[in-house]
C-alpha cells in the first residue's frame, strides 16, 4: 500500500480528554476517532488492527470446536422479560420501541438471544455438546465512558455460549475455553493473568478473567507469588489474620463525648484506640426482585466493605449506600455516630473479624457519642456474620500463606459457568437418554476484540509510539525513500517494495513528499514492525533497516535487502 493513498490522520499532540497511553497513542496514531461519548471510529490501520485480534480468536475457537454464528444487534424486550433481566439489568441496557410501539434493546450481551436460538433447534442429548460463538457490536450505555476503547458505550466482542447436558461436560469444555484463551491471548503476544472473579450481571457459579498486567490497568488484582492464586479485589478472599478471640470485655458499656468525630481516623486519634478495635457500622439500601430494604453491615474501622460480595450474599438486583435520611430513620442519628447496640428492626450482618473484637467502640446512636467496651455478642447479637471485607496487599494467600501482592491489570477476556440460569428461566430444554426434558447447562466466554487491542498499547509503548506486537501490528515493513524527488531513491524502494510485496510481506511505501523527519516520527507513533530507508547509504550500496523494538540500525546490501529483510520478520 502507498501511503500517499492512505487515511492516516497522525496528530502531535495529546487529545485533550484522554487519560490513558492507549487512547492517547491510538488518537494520535489515527487508528481510531471519536464520534460520540464512548463511541469511536476504526480507522483504515486501527481497523487493522481489530481485524488481526478477530482472526485470532477466530482460528482459535474454530480449533476449539466452536461454531461461529452471527446473532442480531437489536433484541426484543420480550426475550429479556423471559430470563427475568429486562427489570434487573439496569441504565446500561439502552432501550428502545420501534414505529409499532413494541419494546426492544441494543443487546450488551446475548444469553437471551443465544437460549432462544438453542431452545429452537436443539432436542436431543445426541446434538450436545455445543459451542456457538460470534464477533459482533455490541452496545452498553455506560455511566462513565472512558479510557478510549478501554471502557466504552459501543465495542466489539467475542462471545460465546456452550450447551451441555451434564456437569461434567460443562467443566471439560469450560478447561477447554480456558486453554483456548491462553493460546488466544498469547499469540497476541500479550502478558496476562488469569484471575478468580465476580460474576457480575451475567451470573453463574464460576468466572474467571483473563488480565492483561499494565501499570494504568483499570482493576486492581491480588496475586500469591508463591502459588497460582489470584484474583479481582471484587472476588479476593485472604486467610484471616493471626487475630485471637479473647474473652469478652468485662466492664461495662459507657458513653463518651465525641464532638464532630465522625470518621474512622477521627474516632481513633481522639480515643487513641487502634482502627481495628473500632465498630464501623454501614447502612445499606438493597432491592432483590422489586422488593428494597435496608440493611446494617458491621465491620471492623481498619477494614473496607466489599459491595460485591455483599450484593452476592443478599442476592440483591441492587445495593446503594443508603440515604442520610434513611440512616437517621433507622439509627436515630446521622452517619458517624452510628451503631448496632440497641439498634431494632432492622437486619444486621457483621463482618467475620467482627467476632475478634472483645472490647470495641462504637457509634452510641447519639450525634457527637460513642460507646466504650462494646463486645459483639453481649452488647449486640450476632445473628449473621459472612466475608463482606476487601481482601488487602500483604495479607495472607488462602490457599498457601505468602503475602498477597497488589497488581493492576486490563480485563480483556471473561469465562462463566452459567449452570441453568438462563435454560430454566426461558423453559430451553433438551429430551434425554430416558427421554425426560431437562435443562441446558451452559456456559458463557467472552473477550473485548477493541479491549485487547488497547490493552496491548498500554503494555507495548515508548517515548516514541506504539510498539505493537508482531501478530497484531497494522504493517510489517515500511519502505522509505529520504527523498522521493531522487530517482535513485524511488527506483530502489520501489524494487524492496514489490519484492516484499510478492513474498506476502505486509508492506507500506511511504512515498509521500515529506521531510524524512516527518514520515520517521509518523512510522514510530503508529507501530509499524520495521522500516527499510533508503538515503545516502545508497551511494554505498547500502540501504537502513531497523526493527521497531530495536534502536540500531543495520546497513543491508540494497540488491539483497528484501531476502534478508524477509528473513528478519520471520525470525
Amino acid at each position: 500500500m502507498r501511503i500517499s493513498k492512505l487515511l492516516m490522520p497522525t496528530l502531535r499532540e495529546d487529545p485533550s480528554d484522554a487519560e490513558v497511553i492507549s487512547h492517547k497513542l491510538l488518537v494520535r496514531a489515527g487508528l481510531i476517532q471519536k464520534t460520540a461519548v464512548g463511541i469511536y471510529n476504526y480507522l483504515p490501520f486501527g481497523y487493522r488492527v481489530i481485524r488481526k485480534v478477530e482472526n485470532i480468536i477466530r482460528a482459535e475457537m474454530n480449533r476449539a470446536g466452536a461454531q461461529e454464528v452471527l446473532l442480531p444487534a437489536v433484541v426484543p424486550a420480550e426475550l429479556w422479560r423471559e430470563s427475568g433481566r429486562w427489570a434487573k439489568y439496569g441504565k446500561e441496557l439502552l432501550r428502545f420501541k420501534d414505529r409499532k410501539e413494541a419494546e426492544y434493546c441494543l443487546g450488551p450481551t446475548h444469553e437471551e438471544v443465544i437460549t432462544a436460538l438453542a431452545r429452537a433447534f436443539v432436542h436431543s442429548y445426541k446434538q450436545l455438546p455445543l459451542n456457538l460463538y460470534q464477533i459482533q457490536t455490541k452496545f452498553r450505555d455506560e455511566l462513565r465512558p472512558r479510557f478510549g476503547l478501554m471502557r466504552g458505550r459501543e465495542f466489539i466482542m467475542k462471545d460465546a455460549y456452550s450447551f451441555h447436558a451434564t456437569q461434567e461436560s460443562l467443566d471439560a469444555e469450560y478447561q477447554n475455553m480456558r486453554e483456548t484463551y491462553c493460546r488466544i491471548f498469547a499469540a497476541c503476544g500479550l502478558q496476562y493473568k488469569v484471575v478468580q472473579a465476580d460474576s457480575g450481571n451475567i451470573g453463574g457459579s464460576v468466572s474467571q478473567e483473563f488480565m492483561v498486567l499494565a501499570e494504568n490497568g483499570e482493576d486492581a488484582l491480588l496475586a500469591c507469588p508463591q502459588c497460582a492464586y489470584s484474583a479481582n479485589v471484587e472476588a479476593a478472599v485472604s486467610a484471616p489474620p493471626d487475630s485471637r478471640i479473647v474473652a469478652a470485655a468485662q466492664e461495662a458499656v459507657r458513653e463518651v463525648s465525641t464532638p464532630d468525630k465522625k470518621t474512622i481516623e477521627e474516632v481513633s486519634v481522639f480515643l487513641k484506640t487502634p482502627p481495628e478495635n473500632l465498630l464501623k457500622t454501614l447502612v445499606y439500601y438493597y432491592k432483590v426482585n422489586e422488593k428494597e430494604n435496608h440493611i446494617v453491615v458491621l465491620l471492623r474501622g481498619c477494614d473496607q466493605l466489599n459491595e460485591v460480595k455483599l450484593k452476592n450474599y443478599l442476592q440483591a438486583d441492587l445495593i446503594l449506600p443508603a440515604e442520610d435520611s434513611a440512616v437517621v430513620k433507622i439509627t436515630g442519628v446521622e452517619p458517624g455516630f452510628c451503631g448496632p447496640v440497641g439498634l431494632k428492626n432492622v437486619r444486621i450482618i457483621a463482618d467475620e473479624l467482627v467476632k475478634t473484637i472483645s472490647s470495641g467502640v462504637t457509634g452510641a446512636n447519639k450525634k457527637d457519642t460513642h460507646l466504650l467496651n462494646v463486645a459483639p455478642g453481649r452488647d449486640f447479637e450476632l445473628k449473621e456474620t459472612a466475608d463482606l471485607r476487601l481482601a488487602q496487599a500483604g495479607e495472607k494467600c488462602p490457599h498457601c500463606g505468602a503475602p498477597l501482592q497488589a497488581i493492576r491489570g486490563i480485563e480483556v477476556g471473561h469465562i462463566f459457568k452459567l449452570g441453568t440460569k438462563y435454560s430454566e428461566a426461558m423453559q430451553a430444554v433438551y429430551l434425554d437418554q430416558n427421554g425426560a426434558a431437562k435443562p441446558f447447562i451452559m456456559g458463557c466466554y467472552g473477550i473485548g476484540v477493541g479491549r485487547t487491542a488497547a490493552a496491548a498499547v498500554e503494555q507495548h509503548f515508548d517515548a516514541n509510539g506504539i510498539v505493537w506486537p508482531p501478530a497484531l501490528a497494522p504493517y510489517h515493513c515500511v519502505v522509505i525513500p529520504a527523498n522521493v524527488q531522487e530517482s535513485a531513491q524511488m527506483i530502489t524502494a520501489e524494487k524492496i517494495y514489490q519484492e516484499l510485496l510478492a513474498a506476502g510481506v505486509e508492506v507500506l511505501l511511504d512515498d509521500r513528499e515529506e521531510r524524512i523527519g516527518v514520515k520517521l516520527k509518523d512510522m514510530e507513533l503508529i507501530g509499524i514492525s520495521s522500516r527499510v530507508v533508503i538515503g545516502k547509504a545508497l551511494a554505498e550500496g547500502k540501504v537502513e533497516f531497523r526493527l521497531r523494538s530495536s534502536a540500531d540500525n543495520e546497513l543491508l546490501p540494497a540488491d539483497s535487502a528484501a531476502q534478508t529483510i524477509l528473513a528478519r520478520l520471520q525470525a
